[in-house]
Parts: structure tokens; sequence; C-alpha cells
């Protein structure tokens, strides 16, 4: 009897392709399984089940569940780096701050997931994304600082400490990701529309630029 021919290897461009989806089938998943569990209780063969992949693939992706975690830290913090770029070339702060507030808010409906394991992670003192606060988030922010600081030097808005003006951005525009459920529950039950997700984004952008005296 013949041997049954060899198959024949995919091409370079399939396997990209299939490896991308793997990759992001598996980082969904990863986001909900450690955004649920967090990551002590979240386990490889429970995020390979979500991902509808065998667990083995999953390690020929990531090593280790530090690895994959830190993968899905990295994917939203660096989501949340693209957004303030507003502010690089900003002309005002209603301009600058108005726009960063309204990509906040879609990423916080677009990846409600990923801003929980974010919350979880530094409530829990970052044991494993201390280096990312200590390096690169405060880069960003001292970045942002001396474009607010410019505007006020400028006359443009309120004399504010702008750390805090951050720090309130970040609070309020996560809180329609990290409390999902409460608005949810406060919305008859229903997830917020998107007429209902316009009106909040206008009420917080409008409330704190007149806070600021940038409106």
């Amino acid at each position: 009897m013949d041997a049954s021919p060899p198959v024949p290897p995919l091409p370079q461009g399939r396997r990209s392709a299939i490896r991308r989806e793997n990759e992001r089938l598996i980082l969904i998943a990863a986001e909900k399984v450690f955004a649920e569990a967090g990551f002590g209780g979240a386990t490889m063969q429970l995020i390979a089940d979500r991902a509808g992949l065998p667990k083995a693939n999953l390690h020929y992706y990531f090593a280790t569940k530090e690895d994959l975690y830190r993968r899905v830290v990295e994917t939203i913090f660096t989501i949340w780096l693209r957004a303030a770029e507003a502010f690089d070339q900003a002309p005002d702060p209603a301009t600058g701050i108005g726009a960063y507030i309204a990509a906040k808010m879609r990423i916080s409906r677009d990846h409600p997931y990923g801003s929980k394991v974010w919350a979880s992670e530094v409530m829990h003192g970052a044991p494993v994304i201390q280096d990312y606060l200590e390096t690169t988030l405060r880069s960003w922010t001292e970045g942002r600082i001396a474009a607010i600081r410019r505007w006020i030097d400028e006359g443009r808005m309120a004399p504010i400490d702008p750390r805090h003006l951050l720090y309130m951005i970040w609070a309020t525009t996560q809180h329609y990701a990290d409390f999902t459920h409460q608005i949810e529950t406060l919305n008859g039950g229903k997830p917020l529309s998107d007429r209902q997700w316009k009106a909040a984004t206008d009420s917080v952008t409008a409330i704190i630029l007149r806070g600021i005296g940038a409106a």
C-alpha cells in the first residue's frame, strides 16, 4: 500500500493570519478571565476553554500565565496611551482634554474587562506591573502634566493641579467600565444605549471643562 503524500506546509501569509487570530482569541478570553477571577484565580486551562483552543496552544503563544497577564495589561495600557495623543497637538485645553475624555469613555465601553484587570492589579499593589507604573506611566503622566501647565501659564484654563485633574478624569471615565453592573442596574437592568453613552460623555466633558474654566 502506497504511503500517503506529505501534507504541504501552509503558506507564510496563512500561518501569520492563523497566529494573529489565535492570539486575538486568547487575549479576549484572558481579559475576561483575569477580570472575573483575578490573576490568582485564573488558570491557563480556563482561559483555553474560553478561547475555544487546546491548552497546549496557549503555552505555544504564552509560556506562562504571567506572560499572558502582562500582555493583557500591556495591550490595554497601550490603548490608553494612544487615547492621550489628543494632548500632543491640541491648540487649547477644551480641544485636548475634551478629546481625551471622549477617548477614555470609548475605551471604557469597548474594553471594560481590560479596565477591570488594570484596576484590580493596582488595588492589590501592582505585584505584577509595578515596573509599568514606575516607568511608562510616570513618564506619560509627566508629559501630560507639562501640557496642562502650559495651558495654565497661557491663561487658557484655571490654575488647578494637573495631577489631580488627570486622577479625576481616570476615575470618572473608568467608572463606566469598572462599575458596569451598578450602572446597568440603575438603568433598569439594561446596558447604556448609544444615545445614553453620548449623553454620558457630553455630561462628563462639560462638567470637567467648566470646572477648570476651559469650556
